[in-house]
């Protein structure tokens, strides 16, 4: 794999959606007014927080439900990030914007700007990789050494070449991997006519319902019990 190439495996991960999914108004993220200080600005307390040694997520999108679970020893680092986000409804109203065919489905760029601004630096380190790419593995997208930001994808196959890269897996889809399999996948890549990460942040989903109205949404997810 070129270096090219890897830099599309590594940032390219987000998230595509309809343009009024679920009553979702076009433009907007869906948080409420809490949630969304909290992510603007979240206490240096709320980002230290310790997530559980497991927990699972519900994901209600546009083509249906899936539930993935996440489990800390995998990757503690990623792990809390994930589980704060969750927490705080930070996938409200994200699009699947890159969705490869027998690869990955790509989102986590927030649908509102000043979200995706506020998290665009707040990057991670890197925890080491013990567990492998396999289909229906969760794992953030990067940008090189330690920039684990927001965006994650899921594998739709057998990806274990990305081990040695570095991609650490964090969580796994336990039910619902064929809404995964559904979402739409007819725009393709960022820079080949698909929807282009720059734009995504600075206009939100306001840009992808514009220019890409076919794309699928998460129309929330929340933490629920084990």
């Amino acid at each position: 794999m070129t270096r090219t190439q890897r830099a599309s495996v590594v940032v390219s991960f987000s998230a595509l959606a309809l343009p009024l999914a679920f009553g979702l108004a076009s433009g907007q993220s869906g948080q409420s007014g809490q949630s969304k200080t909290s992510l603007i600005n979240p206490s240096p307390a709320e980002l230290a927080q310790r997530a559980p040694d497991s927990f699972k997520v519900l994901f209600e999108t546009s083509k249906g439900h899936f539930t993935v679970q996440a489990f800390r020893a995998w990757a503690p680092i990623g792990v809390d990030r994930f589980y704060f986000l969750a927490k705080h409804e930070y996938f409200d109203g994200v699009r699947f914007f890159r969705v490869l065919p027998n690869f990955v489905v790509q989102f986590g760029i927030s649908g509102d700007p000043k979200i995706a601004e506020a998290w665009e630096t707040r990057t991670l380190p890197d925890d080491p990789v013990k567990q492998s790419n396999q289909a229906g593995m969760i794992t953030y997208a990067m940008g090189g050494p330690n920039s684990r930001t927001t965006q994650i994808f899921i594998n739709k196959r057998d990806n274990g070449r990305l081990d040695a890269m570095g991609f650490a897996p964090i969580a796994k889809v336990i039910d619902g991997m064929h809404v995964v399999e559904q979402l739409y996948s007819g725009y393709g890549e960022g820079g080949r006519g698909g929807p282009d990460q720059g734009q995504i942040r600075r206009q939100g989903n306001g840009y992808l319902d514009r220019q890409f109205p076919r794309l699928d949404s998460i129309v929330k997810a929340r933490i629920v019990k084990n």
